[in-house]
Parts: C-alpha cells; sequence; structure tokens
C-alpha cells in the first residue's frame, strides 16, 4: 500500500490564491496608493537663472538712455512768463503739461515692445530669468530716462530764471512727468511683446503621450 504524496508547486512556484483581474487598478511607476510620490525636493532658481535676470535687466536698463533723449527732443515745451521775481504759466489752459507726459509714455511703448523682442530673438526658449530680467530692466530703464531728461532739460529754478527773463520775459519750463505712472508703460508693454511672440514663435513643448485605460498591472505568473 503506498502513501499518497502532497503535491508540490510547479515549478517551484505557489498558484496565485486570487484570479488574476486585468481590470484592477494598479498604481503607475513612481506613484503610490495615495497619489504620486515626489523622489526630489522642489527644485530652487539656481545661480544661472540670477544671472540672467541680472544680465537681462542691466543690458534692458541702458536703452534709457536712448528713451530719455527721444523724450527730451520730442516732448513739447510749456511756456512760463515772468513778472521779474516769479514766474507763471503762459496758458493756463495749455495742453504742453499733457502732451510731456504723453509724449514720454508713447516712447515708452515703442522701446518696450523692442526691448521685448530682442529678449525673445537673443533666447528663443525663455525663462523666468528673463521675464524677470526683462520687466526690471524696463522699469529701471525708464527711471533713468525720467531722471536724465529732467537734468538735461531747462532748469528746474524757476525764481531765478525769471529774474534772468526779465519783466515779460517768455521762457520754457523745465521737463517735468507729472504722471508716474507712465514709467510702468515700458515694462508693461515689454512684457506683453515677449508673451505674444513666445505664444506663437516660441519653442512647442512635446505632446504627451495617452496613457493606456485601464492601467493593466502585469500578466501573472505561470
Amino acid at each position: 500500500m503506498t502513501v499518497p504524496t502532497p503535491s508540490s508547486p510547479q515549478h517551484g512556484r505557489s498558484q496565485p490564491s486570487q484570479p488574476y483581474d486585468p481590470w484592477a487598478h494598479h498604481p503607475p511607476e513612481g506613484e503610490g496608493p495615495g497619489g504620486p510620490v515626489d523622489s526630489a525636493p522642489p527644485e530652487t532658481p539656481g545661480r544661472g537663472e540670477l544671472r540672467d535676470v541680472l544680465l537681462v535687466a542691466f543690458l534692458v536698463s541702458l536703452a534709457g538712455v536712448a528713451l530719455g533723449l527721444l523724450w527730451l527732443w520730442l516732448a513739447p515745451r510749456v511756456p512760463y512768463i515772468s513778472d521779474g521775481e516769479k514766474a507763471y504759466l503762459r496758458n493756463g489752459e495749455s495742453q504742453e503739461a499733457i502732451g510731456v507726459d504723453g509724449t514720454f509714455a508713447l516712447l515708452a511703448l515703442g522701446v518696450g515692445a523692442v526691448t521685448g523682442l530682442l529678449v525673445f530673438l537673443a533666447r528663443r526658449s525663455g525663462g523666468m530669468g528673463m521675464v524677470i530680467g526683462l520687466a526690471l530692466g524696463g522699469l529701471l530703464g525708464s527711471v533713468l530716462a525720467w531722471r536724465l531728461g529732467v537734468w538735461l532739460g531747462p532748469g528746474q529754478d524757476l525764481s531765478a530764471r525769471a529774474e534772468a527773463a526779465g519783466r515779460g520775459g517768455v521762457f520754457d519750463g523745465p521737463l517735468e512727468l507729472a504722471a508716474t505712472v507712465a514709467l510702468l508703460c515700458w515694462p508693461l508693454a515689454a512684457l506683453a511683446t515677449h508673451l505674444v511672440a513666445t505664444a506663437f514663435f516660441g519653442p512647442r513643448d512635446p505632446a504627451p503621450q495617452p496613457q493606456p485605460y485601464p492601467q493593466w498591472g502585469p500578466p501573472p505568473a505561470p
């Protein structure tokens, strides 16, 4: 009489306790049951980004010299009349003062569009460093142009100039920017131009590959 021996697992492997369900959800590689697993800490801006910010801001702000000279050349003059001691606006309802601010704003918009396009052409791939440097350089360039135009324009001491002109004398008033909000025209125009150029002519990201659905798990071992 022979004693039956227990059956051993085929090829040394145990049979699965449950049937294989191909429709079961299996998290993709690198993702845990509760969601994605962060395998590395978030990236921080490196030295390259900081270098781009400083370099672009410096180069863009240099265009403020050209803007200041153009403003000094094209801005309308505000006439003053002297009574021998003090100076008064020759035309109380004169529009020259508004024209000074408008000229600066229009020139700043043009310079901003040019610098935004040049920065895009210099590096089509873009980056946060380029964008931040462009905005910062535009603001610094506007301030530089403003102060340069005031410095090179007619003198600021109206009393001294009124005495020098004599009673009834007419002279040009100092170049002033009453609406300082015009300083934002350059950076806003530069960012808008850079954004439009990047949207239409910038490099395209590769299209993501579609994931199979449902996410099939590995087949069971034979």
